[in-house]
Formats: C-alpha cells, structure tokens, sequence
C-alpha cells in the first residue's frame, strides 16, 4: 500500500506555500485515501492482536505475584524500547522485512502492557461472590473466565483498548521508517519536501481526527457492551 511518501513534491523558489489551502487533497486525495486506508488497517490490527495475547498473559498474571512481576516486566521493557529502534531490531533480527506486517508486530508488543495492566484490573475487580456463584452453579474454571470473568471485567477491558487504539493511532506513523506509516508517510514527506506545509497539516489534522473517531467509537460500544455501568451510575 503506497501513500503520498511515494511521490515527490517539489516547490519551487518563492512558489506559495500557504497551511490551510485545498490544493494538496485535490492532487493527491488518492494517495491520501490510501495512507489513510493503511492508518486504519495496522491500527486495527495491533489493538485486536494486543488484545488476544493480552487476555491469556493477564489470566496468568493473576495466578501469581511472580508470573505478574514477570509479564509486566517484560511488557514495561519492551514498551520502553524506543520505536524506531524496535522497527530496526524486528526488520534486521527476525527478518520481517521492509512491510506492514514488521511495524503491527511492533505496535502489538507495545500494546501488550497496557492490555494486560486493564485486563488484570479488571479481573481482579470481578466480585469473589460473583466466582463462587458460577461455581456453585457447576461452571468450570474456563466457562467461569467466559460466562462471568471477562464479562464482568468488560469496563477496564474496553477503557485499557480505547488507551491503546489512541496511543497507537500516534504510532503507526512511526512506520515511515520501513515504508509503512500510513499518514506518517505524508507528515514525513511533507517535511523532507521543503516543508509543504498543506502536507504536513493534511497528515498531523487526519491522525488526531482518527483519533478522535476511534476513541468515540469505541466509547459507544464499551456503553452498549456494559449497560450495567450506567445503571449503577444513574442511581
């Protein structure tokens, strides 16, 4: 998937370089539909992977103060990773190449340790009442984490995806590094090419709208998924 980093604009001396102005989206809004299209997609895609290796790190997490220690360790490490770095270290070690799928990969681990901090909150969160209940019920330890756990731990689960969605919407276009940043490949071209500032400004307004539609998307469904939330509030 190629973006506006792939094309260069060159201005000439003296040439009218205004910020606000509709000449770069009407000579380029096919580049920028597909840098967006790209946003969208590693976007997407690290959150939901983050969030499936989350949840079995976090139910391990909560069996003991080591295995917590050591999981949220890992993650802080790797979180701590500067990305371009992370990007070099994936594309150069495991050989993942100069794609989309070396930057997911990178964003998926930074996710993994705000993940599992939510997803572990939320579980401890869940009554003991509420476990011994589904015990009792004759609910296996698996059917329990299904049927009663998870569900119940939903409102840390969804507020720790919609801080993750966010904090990676601003990533991803760290992926200019390996050819793939989505509208960071626009902010970034937009600099290297003499500072088209209609570029620039096209790239930084898309990734904080993205941002903005994401979170509130997101915020409708942790409502819908989690209606006892507001029950309680109303009261």
């Amino acid at each position: 998937m190629f973006s506006s980093a792939h094309h260069e604009v060159v201005l000439a001396a003296g040439a009218p370089n205004p910020w606000f102005g509709t000449q770069y989206l009407s000579d380029y809004s096919d580049d920028v539909v597909s840098a967006l299209q790209e946003h969208v997609v590693i976007t997407i895609s690290s959150v939901v992977l983050g969030l499936l290796l989350s949840i079995p790190l976090a139910l391990l997490a909560q069996r003991s103060r080591v295995g917590e220690a050591l999981i949220l360790g890992t993650a802080g490490v790797i979180y701590a990773i500067p990305s371009i770095s992370l990007l070099l270290i994936l594309y150069s070690t495991f050989d993942l190449g100069l794609s989309a799928v070396t930057v997911i990969v990178a964003l998926t681990l930074y996710n993994i340790l705000i993940l599992v901090r939510n997803v572990l909150t939320g579980l401890r969160g869940v009554p003991d009442e509420a476990k011994e209940a589904a015990t009792g019920m004759g609910f296996g330890t698996l059917r329990r984490i299904l049927r009663v756990e998870l569900p119940l731990a939903l409102p840390s689960i969804t507020a720790g995806v919609r801080i993750a969605t966010v904090n990676t919407v601003a990533l991803v276009t760290i992926g200019f590094a390996v050819g793939h940043g989505g509208l960071g490949g626009i902010i970034t071209t937009g600099f290297k090419d003499n500072l088209y500032r209609q570029q620039v400004l096209t790239g930084v307004v898309l990734v904080v709208l993205l941002a903005v539609l994401f979170d509130l998307v997101l915020l409708l469904i942790q409502r819908l998924l989690t209606p006892w939330v507001r029950a309680e509030a109303a009261r």
